[in-house]
């Protein structure tokens, strides 16, 4: 049985190597595509423009406006009235406006200053947490201000009760948008190559005529799928720490603190998941045109149930459900877990158990349905 994958998995990787739009796919998947992931998906809000109509103009509204300061907000200038604002959000000049009326500084004094906000609501996540920058940024300088009335003596100012909130932020102190999304782009390049490895190989073996040359040989189904998937497995174990240390680590300074042995053993176990996915979509796909829209059809909701964008405890109760057959949230789940939190198994079996059980589901699955067409 040896000789005969052997044999096999050589002529694979003979085939790989000669195919030189699969090796261009697979050196911009793993470069440049997590590059362009870290820097394009930015959780926090940094240099956000924005323009202030001071009506007042008085110490009070200049105290004010220098509390909305870098790195979130960048200030781009005063404007006259509110008809120049209105023009600088067309124009995309500004994305925040702020208008101070003539009578704020007198309100103010008596407990009810008020000054108006408008937001360019396009970009809905970033205007969403301006927002609840600019909340805070107001609490705080109400509280100052009700500070200084009512206490002007600062012995009296030390007296007053207060509560001081020492927020910890665990794993990513910095909340460094990049980490997230180098690592969740890693994770979703390494699912999609295994994918389409597997698929295109199987695939352009049916559609050369020489599927049926192999059958005769002594390989059994399971044989020749494996000897599909283990180049696989060697290719992505290749360039994954490639790119885990010269981008994630090298260019984002993603720190690492699991076991790098224990995540690149089950990486491995969980490409033969998501390959053997991939030999199931070959087996019924008749051309490489058809394999690339099942693989797509599978693939994007693989990554919406993976808990990426919606954390899996946020999700309606079948979609929840549904989410438990996706190898994707088992391993991305783990991959954070070890990589980020530096958990060991204790912690991560139920993830194992999880791409165990569904790899041996789908390569099973695509023996059995092989069979039953060749017979």
């Amino acid at each position: 049985m040896w000789g005969r994958m052997a044999s096999m998995v050589t002529k694979e990787f003979g085939q790989l190597l000669r195919d030189w739009p699969i090796l261009g796919i697979l050196l911009w998947t793993f470069t440049g595509q997590v590059i362009v992931a870290g820097n394009a998906v930015q959780i926090e809000v940094k240099d956000f423009p924005f323009v202030v109509v001071d009506h007042c103009r008085c110490a009070l509204s200049r105290e004010l406006i220098e509390r909305v300061r870098p790195p979130e907000f960048k200030f781009v200038g005063y404007l006259a009235n509110e008809s120049e604002l209105e023009s600088a959000l067309n124009d995309g000049d500004a994305t925040l406006g702020v208008i101070i009326p003539p009578e704020f500084a007198r309100q103010a004094e008596s407990g009810q200053g008020r000054f108006q906000i408008i937001l360019d609501g396009t970009q809905s996540q970033s205007a969403t947490l301006t927002a609840a920058y600019l909340s805070a940024i107001t609490r705080d300088f109400s509280i100052e201000l009700l500070q200084r009335q009512q206490a002007p003596d600062p012995r009296l100012m030390e007296a007053i009760p207060s509560v001081e909130p020492r927020i910890r932020v665990a794993f990513n102190p910095t909340i460094d948008g990049s980490w997230f999304a180098s690592l969740l782009e890693l994770f979703e390049v390494t699912t999609m190559v295994a994918m389409l490895l597997t698929a295109a190989a199987l695939v352009r073996e049916k559609s050369q005529g020489t599927l049926e040359q192999i059958l005769v040989t002594p390989l059994r189904p399971a044989e020749l799928f494996a000897a599909k998937i283990l180049p696989t497995i060697a290719v992505v174990l290749f360039l994954m720490p490639v790119s885990l240390f010269a981008i994630v680590v090298g260019i984002f300074h993603t720190p690492l603190r699991g076991s790098l042995l224990l995540f690149f053993s089950v990486t491995a176990v969980y490409v033969f998941s998501v390959a053997s996915l991939g030999i199931l979509i070959a087996v019924f796909a008749r051309n490489i045109a058809q394999a690339m829209l099942l693989l797509l059809l599978i693939l994007w909701p693989m990554v919406f149930l993976s808990g990426a964008f919606t954390p899996p405890e946020s999700m309606s109760p079948w979609m929840k459900y549904l989410s438990t057959i996706s190898p994707l949230r088992y391993y991305m789940d783990f991959g954070y877990q070890v990589l980020f939190k530096g958990n060991g198994i204790r912690y991560v079996w139920q993830d194992i158990l999880g791409i165990v059980i569904l790899g041996t589901l789908i390569f099973s699955a695509a023996v059995w349905r092989f069979r039953t067409l060749v017979r």
